[in-house]
């Protein structure tokens, strides 16, 4: 009988202290991945080490070049090669395009899309060398269509899609694929400041705030982040190996191309 479908691969999942971070490594472990847990804070991926046993706890700053170098070494070092890498670090903030500062949209772009290339970048070389691997890069469906009051958040994800798609090509015949999931709005410590932010601003009720991302979806209701984890363990597993330079939408089926 065989046994759990990851079993011995080296899993990194950066911005995995919480969230859909958290569910995605919970996911590749009860697939029987050795982890590498990374994020800002230490504190929060120990915790959830606990429920992980053998897993690593790697803190870094994703945008930080050096940082990224120093966090995968490490990660090697605890689990050798790596054979599975989940671009998900990301971070969300929204401003009128007008009021949008130089500051705010370089954060985007250094957080969400410098720092996917960076991870990918030192974890490529292995794959390569082994002959296989899995890059999954969490974008969102702002990544495939606009929404307003987040240009610097769209541009970035626009950005890891075409990266995505990119790198794909590059590395098809050498046993790597690279795809995204773009997760709709999804119930998360991200939508949750979102919801504060549209009652402070518009003085809706939280229930009503809330049902304004639900309607975003054709289901009416925001993802759950088990959702968009099983739709990255299905694209690291084997019955994965034709699918590459795809993004996959979990949406509620808000975004249908």
């Amino acid at each position: 009988m065989s046994g759990p479908a990851l079993e011995g691969r080296h899993a990194v999942v950066t911005g995995a202290a919480q969230g859909i971070g958290a569910a995605i490594a919970r996911r590749l472990a009860s697939q029987g991945a050795r982890l590498s847990l990374m994020g800002r804070r230490l504190d929060a991926l120990r915790a959830l080490a606990a429920e992980l046993p053998g897993a690593a706890c790697i803190a870094v700053d994703v945008a930080d070049e050096a940082a990224v170098q120093r966090a995968f070494a490490a990660a090697r070092a605890a689990h050798g090669a790596i054979a599975i890498l989940v671009n998900n670090a990301g971070q969300a903030e929204s401003a009128p395009f007008g009021k949008t500062s130089l500051d705010l949209w370089q954060r985007m772009l250094d957080v969400n899309l410098t720092g996917t290339f960076l991870c990918t970048q030192q974890a490529l070389p292995d794959m390569l060398g082994t002959g296989r691997g899995r890059i999954v890069n969490v974008a969102s469906t702002a990544g495939q269509r606009g929404y307003a009051y987040v240009a610097a958040y769209c541009a970035a994800k626009h950005g890891v899609v075409g990266l995505t798609r990119a790198l794909a090509l590059e590395v098809a015949k050498k046993g790597v694929t690279v795809n995204a999931v773009c997760p709709g709005y999804t119930d998360t410590e991200i939508l949750r400041t979102g919801i504060d932010r549209l009652v402070a601003g518009t003085g809706r009720s939280e229930a009503e705030a809330r049902a304004a991302f639900e309607q975003a979806s054709p289901q009416g209701r925001v993802m759950q982040p088990g959702e968009v984890a099983d739709a990255v363990a299905f694209l690291c597993g084997d019955g994965a190996a034709a699918v590459t330079g795809q993004c996959l939408s979990v949406s509620g089926g808000e975004v249908m191309a």
